[in-house]
């Protein structure tokens, strides 16, 4: 498919941490590469990974703010591993974001190379963000906030919204699949994917795939846990469990939307269980699966799985921004529901993972709209 523009997708970054310093590696990485190697796909609508460039970012981190993004990437807290030696200087400093909620009290009470700074500048408001979104000429803002950001999360959003720049939530806040604020992005016009991404081969994903398969090979799913540590920020932020809320539903839900029926919830748990500093960006997931196979004999599997959690989301979120700008080429407003139901856990429209795919994939070629809603029944 030949490229729609012969412009680039210019994004904006809300949150310069590990996902962002993924994203950035991975943008740079792949401008180097011509096959597929690591991603679901190397041409999406007409874009490749190197049609992605960086249009602004904003932290609320003395030792970002006012860096070069290329640079700022690898500054502390970030822990995440290099995998491109080579990233070239982006042209475009982080700016002083708004903190709002973005950064949990006790935060403050880490060591302080685990803990964010908060720049002594001037907070940008509403209008500051919406004119620099429009100055750079701003296609797709990604939101990269730590877990329970609400406030923040719903100001950008809005700040999006009025510059008419496409909004990608890549955290469990609820923005896409929130009814207020999806009549709000399609009233406007304005694409809106999410929330909550779903990463590359994660914990979330696995534990998905397993439930499906007990669905369909008749396996009774008794209960389920789905256990998760790891020591980067994200981890250490989610110590505050009054921050969890969103994220404990979103994950929960995921699985729940694709077993044969429900779980009560004394039967299934799944959420982040503890910060274990060494383990720096590594996250670890231990699930178990209690079930019962013909004539109701009891069965269980048990699944480690040891991932960097970073990389594991950048080329998801590679896609979300590339159906983002898509969105834009064909002028759809408010949630775009096949990218949202195949990338994020929690989007406006639950799916299995199969129909999800199909869906996807017919968006990618265009097709009309009967045949979506055929994908999705």
């Amino acid at each position: 498919m030949p490229a729609i523009a012969n412009r680039p997708i210019r994004l904006a970054i809300v949150g310069v941490g590990n996902c962002a310093s993924s994203l950035v590696q991975g943008l740079a990485y792949y401008a180097e590469k011509n096959d597929a190697s690591g991603l679901m796909h190397f041409e999406l609508g007409g874009y490749r990974p190197a049609d992605i460039e960086i249009a602004a970012a904003w932290d609320i981190d003395a030792r970002k703010v006012g860096r070069d993004v290329a640079e700022a990437i690898f500054a502390p807290p970030n822990c995440t591993q290099r995998f491109c030696d080579t990233v070239p200087p982006s042209g475009v400093q982080v700016e002083m974001g708004a903190v709002f909620d973005g950064v949990a009290d006790h935060m403050d009470e880490a060591p302080e190379h685990r803990t964010f700074v908060t720049a002594e500048a001037e907070q940008p408001d509403r209008h500051m963000i919406v004119n620099r979104l429009r100055e750079v000429g701003a296609d797709v803002l990604i939101n990269y906030l730590p877990v329970g950001s609400q406030v923040a999360s719903e100001f950008y959003a809005g700040c999006a919204l009025e510059a008419g720049v496409a909004f990608v939530n890549a955290i469990p806040v609820f923005i896409a699949s929130e009814p207020e604020w999806a009549a709000r992005f399609e009233a406007a016009g304005v694409p809106l994917i999410g929330d909550d991404i779903k990463a590359q081969m994660g914990a979330t994903i696995v534990h998905r795939v397993l439930t499906d398969l007990f669905a369909r090979r008749g396996v009774t799913l008794d209960r389920t846990y789905q256990l998760n540590t790891g020591g980067n920020t994200d981890f250490l932020n989610m110590a505050n469990r009054t921050r969890l809320r969103s994220k404990k539903i979103s994950k929960t839900e995921a699985v729940q939307a694709v077993a044969k029926s429900r779980l009560d919830e004394d039967n299934i748990h799944i959420g982040p269980s503890d910060y274990v500093p060494w383990q720096n960006d590594n996250k670890v997931c231990f699930l178990r699966m209690e079930g019962k196979l013909f004539g109701d004999v009891p069965m269980n599997l048990e699944l480690r799985l040891s991932v960097e959690d970073s990389p594991n989301s950048a080329g998801v979120a590679i896609d979300m921004i590339r159906c983002a700008r898509v969105a834009l080429d064909r002028g759809i407003g408010g949630p775009v529901i096949a990218p949202s139901a195949w990338l994020c856990k929690h989007p406006p429209e639950q799916m299995s993972d199969d129909a999800a795919h199909a869906a996807m994939e017919a968006f990618l070629a265009e097709r009309p709209a009967a045949q979506l809603r055929e994908v999705r029944a």
